[in-house]
């Protein structure tokens, strides 16, 4: 976990990057909004989104930032990895990190992304029957909890 380290404004460019390859490859599939995946969602617009949230903001940076995490408080934000990278233990890192440097308890997936769901409960994370939905959609989100113990 030493190539974990807080993000810095130099990030924001890369962090928005991944964000934005992540929702396009894996979200756009389930909800095939145009306007919203190629429209409202480009790099400088997630930039100034994170610009604020910097301090909850961490980067797993080998010489290039390849991932990161967004916490608020216990809860996972957003956890993701530069889709080319996947499966190389980068996000398992990221997760690690924190739960154990920042407490993570929970986080709220999109019930349809199993991939993404399966990666959680490989590090003890478990579903449970609570759900809400995902804003301005018919999509539903199901929250995972950290295993005790």
């Amino acid at each position: 976990m030493d190539k974990i380290r807080k993000a810095e404004p130099k990030d924001l460019t890369r962090i928005a990057e991944i964000m934005v390859a992540n929702f396009r490859l894996y979200f756009y599939p389930f909800f095939l909004n145009d306007d919203y995946y190629f429209g409202e969602l480009q790099v400088p617009a997630v930039v100034r989104r994170f610009e604020d949230l910097l301090d909850s903001i961490w980067v797993y940076d080998d010489g290039v930032a390849k991932g990161f995490l967004y916490m608020d408080g216990t809860e996972i934000q957003k956890l993701y990895v530069e889709p080319i990278l996947h499966s190389k233990g980068i996000g398992e890192q990221l997760l690690q990190f924190a739960v154990e440097q920042c407490g993570a308890d929970h986080l709220w997936a999109l019930e349809l992304n199993k991939r993404a769901i399966a990666f959680y409960q490989r590090h003890g994370f478990r579903l449970t029957e609570e759900r809400k939905p995902e804003d301005d959609t018919d999509k539903m989100l199901i929250l995972l909890r950290k295993a005790e113990g």
